[in-house]
């Protein structure tokens, strides 16, 4: 049998996944595109934005248009069923909480899940799931549920399985990564399970995805100088006003996520840091705007991703006055977009003529692979011979692009 699965959104819509696949893979299933002529299309869903409900329907329809029978699953599957049902030629709709039951549905058995499978040289490890904020714009709690960690001997299991299968680095992830363990008994907390996996792995790297800033107490901090955790983070802002924080209910100031920052910054000094920002926020006018790309420019950010406001249904943001214009959005969007150029323009050049340690993913048309450092920078090197996944080390020469240029030093 022929399946396609088609993925939107998150790093835990993306492991969740990788789980799906590895299963049917290891049970004969052939993992195909849509031309290949699936038997079976599987759409697993975003619904964080109006952009991503619209691009979950345009992948629902090409799947559709193969002939194949299609399961739709993932957050607009949990959200907006009724809506999947008015497209003809879905067979199934299916929620979250029983996103894996597609495996046992289509093998026609019970059969015990797959956690050592990607397509990714650098595969998700979902550790939590689900989330206790209140954020008046969101909907993800809704679709997801309250937080939920899982057991940290089944993270180690599943670490050292994917390290059994040969992969240098695992990327941690979860709906809200920060609260880990909060709903364990006994309570236990991210630092901890970093810790622990680095005394019982011996990946080359471990990543963290997505944190909130309040969570980045100084015992993470200080474990970001540990060689194995990746020089990474991603520290959502959504706003440098603390007016907008406040209607959007962020519990932090804009001050508190720059004194962190700089914290940061003082014990790893190379490390990358990127940025979520909403722009068009209910309220927000040119003052409260102007405040956000002020403290933008002025903090070491390396990358943002910026997001037009979008009400969703059921939101407090949604039924709040003072409701931006499209016009008004998409001008601060491109005004950051701008910015968010020039932030990542320096931080590439900040890294030129350094030693880097590149994890391969994919081989060029012009003769060379690329992959990701550490800090994670997209690196271009020479082709050499080196397959996917393989962990090198390089000297970075000059900027290409959006990539690095580098020359290889060694094999790690």
């Amino acid at each position: 049998m022929k399946v396609s699965i088609l993925t939107l959104g998150c790093r835990v819509n993306q492991s969740e996944s990788n789980v799906i696949e590895g299963s049917l893979h290891n049970n004969g299933w052939s993992i195909v595109d849509l031309s290949g002529h699936p038997d079976y299309c599987i759409v697993n869903t975003c619904t964080v934005t109006a952009k991503s409900d619209y691009q979950s329907r345009q992948f629902i329809r090409r799947a559709v248009r193969t002939g194949a029978k299609v399961i739709v699953t993932g957050c607009y599957a949990q959200l907006r069923p009724e809506e999947i049902k008015n497209i003809t030629g879905v067979d199934v709709i299916i929620g979250n909480n029983e996103k894996y039951s597609i495996i046992n549905m289509l093998l026609n058995k019970s059969e015990s899940f797959t956690y050592d499978y990607s397509c990714r040289s650098r595969p998700y490890l979902k550790v939590q799931d689900g989330c206790n904020l209140s954020c008046t714009y969101c909907t993800v709690p809704m679709a997801r549920g309250r937080s939920r960690s899982l057991e940290v001997r089944e993270v180690i299991r599943r670490a050292q399985e994917l390290e059994n299968a040969g992969y240098k680095e695992i990327v941690l992830t979860g709906i809200h990564l920060g609260s880990y363990g909060h709903d364990l008994n006994p309570k236990t907390k991210l630092s901890k399970l970093l810790k622990t996996l680095l005394k019982e792995t011996i990946f080359c790297r471990i990543r963290l995805s997505s944190l909130e800033i309040k969570e980045l107490n100084n015992e993470l901090i200080e474990l970001l100088r540990e060689k194995r955790i990746c020089k990474h983070l991603h520290l959502p802002l959504q706003s440098g006003s603390d007016t907008i924080l406040k209607l959007m209910n962020r519990m932090y100031t804009s001050k508190e996520y720059e004194l962190t920052i700089e914290n940061i910054i003082k014990c790893v000094p190379d490390i990358a840091i990127g940025t979520d920002v909403i722009v068009g926020f209910p309220g927000e006018g040119e003052k409260e705007f102007l405040k956000t790309k002020q403290l933008l420019a002025s903090i070491p950010i390396s990358y943002m991703h910026i997001f037009p406001f979008s009400p969703r249904s059921n939101t407090l943001a949604s039924k709040m006055g003072m409701q931006n214009t499209p016009f008004f959005k998409k001008k601060r969007l491109n005004d950051l977009k701008s910015l968010s150029a020039k932030k990542k323009m320096d931080y590439m050049s900040s890294q030129v003529h350094k030693t880097l340690d590149v994890i391969i993913e994919d081989k060029s048309d012009d003769n060379t692979v690329i992959g990701t450092s550490s800090n994670y920078l997209k690196v271009k090197v020479p082709y050499n011979g080196y397959p996917k996944g393989t962990l090198i080390r390089v000297m970075s020469s000059d900027i290409e692009g959006e990539f690095i240029r580098a020359e290889l030093m060694e094999k790690l």
